[in-house]
């Protein structure tokens, strides 16, 4: 794994600095300095109050169980420093690992199917081309090989499903934070065995009954506007479907992504249809207005944009008080129902 920190243009470490992020993604000149620095201005000292609360609440992060202490801190965010230890805690990959401390090792030793790998390396070159780390010009110290190794593993790993587009994202920003190979391998797959549906099976069944359970959360909290879609022609297996494969990770920010997954770790799936039902509920007077199916289109493309998404505390605050009370045994039931339905179709 290069050393990430020698690659990191100069001046990039401060929030709202330079043309690149802290975590190497190039500002464009679309991009808003403008609304982040005045976002940024008030979230350091939340950060900063954030963390010093993590350090002495939690004195040791090798040892963390689940309760509401735990839930409330991770939904206010988990201070950057510490996120790859707490992620592998929370996730329950750092038990896994230790397990199978060498499984990673010995995986690399295994031939990749040759169909797979040639997938995996026609993706490697889209993943974040406007990342420092993954563009053509970052060698040395490019994360494209570590990126190569890590999805090649987690197809031997899991070769009921070998590679799916959008595994890419997800693998690249676990490395980007994680900086290390095996803990980006570990939570990958945990996140594929243990908390998300089976989105990445050939027959994409679980993501198709992931959207329609997204309708019929729709349905059951802003009926007015289901109602509305549902005469445009909506299809809801044409919206959310790169939101659930790449788990945010290639469609908005990422310092919001990366809050989103401070609770999808713990949480579990049910985060992810939090945050679509947050960006329609935010965006409902607009797709009301919508006359017809393409620019309903438009609206769901352009959601993920919503200068809110830019404010990440606010937004992930918002994932929780616009969704209201969606009951564990309840979201289960409806997806179960929604599997069957996608099955019959």
């Amino acid at each position: 794994m290069p050393d990430m920190s020698s690659n990191r243009p100069p001046g990039t470490a401060n929030f709202g600095h330079g043309k690149v992020d802290p975590y190497g993604f190039e500002r464009t000149a679309e991009f808003d300095f403008e609304s982040y620095e005045k976002f940024m201005s008030t979230y350091l000292s939340t950060l900063s109050r954030r963390a010093s609360r993590w350090k002495s609440s939690f004195k040791k992060m090798d040892n963390l169980s689940n309760s509401r202490k735990l839930k409330r801190f991770c939904r206010k965010g988990i201070p950057g420093d510490l996120r790859p230890d707490v992620w592998m805690q929370i996730s329950k990959a750092s038990k896994r690992m230790a397990e199978d401390p060498q499984k990673y090792t010995t995986l690399r030793s295994q031939r990749t199917d040759p169909a797979v790998s040639e997938s995996i390396l026609l993706d490697i070159h889209r993943t974040f081309p406007e990342n420092v780390y993954f563009s053509e010009l970052a060698d040395p110290g490019s994360l494209k090989k570590p990126l190569q190794n890590v999805l090649e593993a987690i197809s031997l790993s899991n070769p009921h499903l070998g590679y799916c587009q959008g595994m890419n994202f997800i693998a690249g920003l676990l490395l980007l934070v994680m900086k290390s190979e095996e803990k980006a391998f570990w939570l990958m797959d945990t996140l594929i065995q243990t908390i998300l549906p089976d989105f990445y099976a050939p027959d994409m069944i679980a993501v198709k009954a992931e959207q329609d359970l997204l309708g019929e959360l729709v349905k059951w909290k802003l009926p007015d506007l289901h109602s509305h879609l549902e005469g445009l022609g909506v299809q809801w297996c044409l919206v959310g479907m790169k939101w659930f494969i790449c788990l945010y990770a290639d469609v908005m920010p990422v310092d919001t992504v990366l809050r989103v997954w401070d609770c999808l770790f713990l949480e579990g799936s049910k985060i992810l249809l939090r945050v679509a039902l947050t960006l329609i509920t935010l965006n409902k007077d607009r797709l009301l207005k919508c006359t017809n199916f393409p620019q309903a289109v438009e609206v769901f493309k352009d959601i993920v944009k919503d200068p809110i998404t830019l404010e990440c505390h606010t937004f992930m605050q918002n994932i929780f008080k616009v969704t209201g009370s969606m009951p564990g045994d309840k979201i289960k039931a409806m997806r179960e129902k929604c599997v069957r339905q996608a099955l019959q179709s």
